[in-house]
């Protein structure tokens, strides 16, 4: 057997024991909390040893923000793969849907457990603040080409950024109730009114 041969295997291992750590890390961020989510907590949950997790993390602060920017960046894909099913004249309507979905869930409240942890431990605020500007860099750019909108005209950046901003803000009312009801209307009503800005400044 090749050396080629043993280290595929061995390779395809390594992902799948990273990606269930970071799928863990999400999950108990989100049901326990920063405090009680360390990285023997999050290797049980995985079914794997510590020694392992800590191979792939050498720091509880490593594994966290790795465990936002993979959920972030597939729950982005996922989106893409929705819209592009749907075919290249989806509604506003919809693709706003999308935007909100991205701001509730289990994915945004690990996230909101690891930024309010941030504010209090300068260590993982620098990490935390790095990856969230470009994970928001990012997530503009997708809107921007969902939408089908030029930011070099006035005004539009703008207006992107009020949908992310927005939607941050229904994922903060999501936290303690179901609120999926009341923001129906909100993504028909907001829509309309973004259809409107947008149209007149394509």
């Amino acid at each position: 057997m090749t050396n080629v041969e043993v280290r595929g295997p061995q390779q395809d291992r390594s992902r799948l024991t990273r990606a269930r750590l970071l799928e863990s890390a999400v999950t108990c961020l989100a049901e326990l909390g920063w405090g009680a989510s360390t990285v023997a907590v999050v290797a049980e949950h995985a079914g794997v040893s510590r020694g392992a997790a800590q191979h792939h993390f050498p720091t509880r602060e490593s594994l966290f923000t790795a465990a936002l920017e993979y959920v972030t960046t597939e729950h982005a894909a996922q989106m893409r793969r929705e819209v592009a099913a749907r075919g290249p004249y989806t509604d506003t309507e919809t693709i706003v849907g999308l935007v909100f979905d991205l701001f509730t869930g289990a994915n945004f409240r690990a996230a909101l457990m690891l930024w309010v942890a941030a504010a209090s431990e300068p260590q993982l605020r620098e990490q935390v603040v790095a990856l969230e500007a470009r994970l928001g860099r990012d997530t503009h750019r997708m809107v921007v080409s969902l939408l089908g909108v030029d930011e070099h005209v006035a005004g539009v950046r703008e207006t992107v950024q009020a949908v992310l901003d927005l939607a941050r803000g229904l994922g903060l009312a999501n936290l303690l109730t179901d609120d999926s009801a009341r923001r129906r209307g909100i993504t028909r009503q907001f829509a309309a009114m973004l259809d409107a800005a947008i149209t007149s400044r394509r």
